[in-house]
């Protein structure tokens, strides 16, 4: 059993589940041992498309998928909405949980997962892929250089995308159905960003968080388009932009008060095994301003697997350490995925109230 990888059961078929479904497959320490969808045929025909091994097996319901007494975990790419209901029942099958973001609606749902996960001692962890890219690591080395970045001043950070290929996508998509991802771009590609902004801050909360002016709404009432700046007690600032209006960008810059530091590709890297990261530190303006010094420096990170197998690897040491070792679960992870879940819930906030301050507790 100890050297058994972890068994991973599928919970819906949705176009991310292919990408995961192949970082399972790419991992060293796991496995796809079953996949589900309300349709077997649905379900089978996943399995097919996506070189599932022969042995998976094909269940049509999400109940069989959990009671299947050889499935170590589950990833669930299953519309917001659904989480809290079917991660709850994961945790309490006694199946650790790999989920697609947001984790839930709010905050409140938040925490009844979490309680669910602590009480049945199983893992969790949001499925945000760039965290645990290599690239990831050494950019945090760079801001925690107090001689080359200094103290962080502000960060910017920007996630949007227009469905060029999908011209039915604001009319049929999950993401825009209010009783199925209610928080639209805010939850789609806005984790993103107040994910970054945490990351680079040490995961500190800020102390207020005010949604800007000129934000839309579908007709439904679900966020298309959000900007939201972001404060600390300290002075920090930070402010990000989540769209489906906007061409494709995915940007960070940190300001630190000796260094920068510039990533445009941080969601998903221009390449597959290798990305990079730009950093700037004590330059100014060659005299007469004809240039400037140093010039900005390019950092390339190659990996052996896409961020997406790194993100599974990690889950899965994890899972093996609590299955074969007897280890508690990791706390780091839900942690870090209520604070992204509650500054989304102060933006919102801050949304329906005609773009007050909403001030954070943690």
């Amino acid at each position: 059993m100890a050297d058994t990888p972890v068994r991973f059961g599928i919970m819906g078929c949705a176009f991310i589940a292919s990408k995961v479904s192949r970082a399972i497959l790419l991992a060293p320490n796991a496995t796809v041992s079953a996949v589900a969808s309300r349709s077997i045929d649905k379900a089978a025909d996943f399995a097919r498309a996506n070189g599932l091994p022969p042995e998976t097996k094909i269940y049509g319901s999400y109940e069989s998928l959990l009671d299947d007494p050889d499935i170590d975990a589950v990833y669930m790419p299953l519309p917001t909405s659904l989480h809290l209901k079917w991660a709850v029942l994961t945790a309490q099958k006694k199946k650790h949980l790999l989920t697609e973001k947001p984790v839930a609606l709010n905050a409140g749902e938040f925490d009844e997962i979490a309680k669910a996960c602590e009480e049945n001692g199983v893992q969790i962890m949001d499925g945000t892929f760039w965290v645990h890219h290599p690239r990831t690591h050494k950019m945090k080395q760079f801001l925690e250089d107090k001689e080359l970045f200094g103290e962080l001043k502000t960060i910017n950070s920007c996630f949007t995308y227009f469905p060029y290929a999908y011209p039915e996508f604001f009319k049929d998509n999950i993401r825009v159905k209010p009783d199925l991802d209610a928080l639209g771009a805010l939850g789609d590609a806005g984790w993103y960003g107040v994910r970054s902004i945490l990351w680079a801050t040490d995961y500190a909360l800020p102390k207020t968080v005010t949604a800007l002016r000129g934000g839309v709404l579908s007709e439904a009432g679900v966020i298309l388009d959000c900007r939201a700046s972001l404060e600390w007690e300290d002075g920090k600032t930070a402010t990000f932009h989540c769209s489906f209006l906007s061409n494709l960008t995915t940007d960070i810059t940190a300001i630190g008060t000796y260094g920068t530091l510039h990533v445009t590709d941080f969601v998903i890297p221009y390449q597959e095994l290798e990305a990079s990261y730009t950093t700037t530190s004590r330059s100014n303006f060659k005299e007469l301003f004809t240039g400037w010094a140093p010039l900005p420096s390019e950092h390339a990170v190659a990996v052996d697997l896409p961020q997406e197998g790194c993100m599974v690897r990690e889950f899965a040491d994890l899972v093996l350490s609590i299955r074969n070792n007897g280890a508690k679960p990791d706390k780091k992870w839900p942690i870090i995925s209520r604070k992204t879940q509650l500054v989304l819930d102060a933006v919102k906030a801050s949304v329906d109230k005609g773009f007050e301050a909403v001030e954070i507790v943690g």
